[in-house]
C-alpha cells in the first residue's frame, strides 16, 4: 500500500494518541474528516495499524519488575523454535520476545510483580523445559524509553 504525506501525519498523531478524534487528524492532515475517515478504514482494512490498544501502567496492575532475557535453544530437539515459539505465546508475562541473531537465539521482555514471581517463571519456563539451553537475565533497573512508535518522517 502506497502511503501519502497525509497517511503518515494521521499514523504520526496516532502513535501518540490513538484517541486523537477525527477533527483534530482533519485540521493537522489538512483533509476533510470524511477523507480521514476513508483513510482510517482504508489503513486499518491494509493492516498497516496493525492493532490498537491501551497502554497499561505496570506498576498499576502490580507488575513491578521487568526482565530482559536472552534465551539459547538445545537444537538437539527438532521443532525447537517453533516449540518455543508456541509456548512464548501463550505466556502472558512475556511482553514481547525476538528471534535473533547472535549467541542468543531469542530475547524477551518479561513482568512479574516480584522476584519470588520471577524465579517461579524462571523454574517453569526454562529450568523445567530441555529444549531450552541457556537464559541469561537482567533486571531492568529504570525505564528510559518504553515505545512501539516507528519513525515515519523519513518515510516522505
Amino acid at each position: 500500500m502506497e502511503l501519502t504525506k497525509q497517511d503518515l501525519k494521521i499514523l504520526e498523531l496516532l502513535q501518540l494518541d490513538v484517541k486523537t478524534s477525527v477533527e483534530k487528524l482533519s485540521e493537522e492532515a489538512g483533509l476533510s474528516t470524511a477523507s480521514i475517515q476513508r483513510r482510517l478504514k482504508r489503513l486499518r482494512d491494509n493492516k498497516v495499524i496493525a492493532e490498537e490498544v491501551a497502554i497499561i501502567s505496570p506498576k498499576a496492575v502490580n507488575q513491578l519488575m521487568t526482565f530482559i532475557i536472552t534465551v539459547q535453544l538445545n537444537r538437539n530437539y527438532s521443532d525447537c523454535f517453533n516449540y518455543f515459539k508456541t509456548k512464548v505465546m501463550r505466556n502472558k508475562n512475556i511482553q514481547q520476545c525476538y528471534y535473533i541473531t547472535g549467541e542468543a537465539d531469542f530475547v524477551m521482555i518479561v513482568t512479574e510483580k516480584d522476584m519470588e514471581s520471577f524465579e517461579e517463571f524462571t523454574q517453569l519456563f526454562f529450568f523445567s523445559d530441555n529444549a531450552v539451553l541457556h537464559f541469561k537475565t537482567s533486571v531492568v533497573m529504570g525505564r528510559t524509553k518504553v515505545s512501539l512508535a516507528l519513525p515515519l518522517n523519513k518515510l516522505n
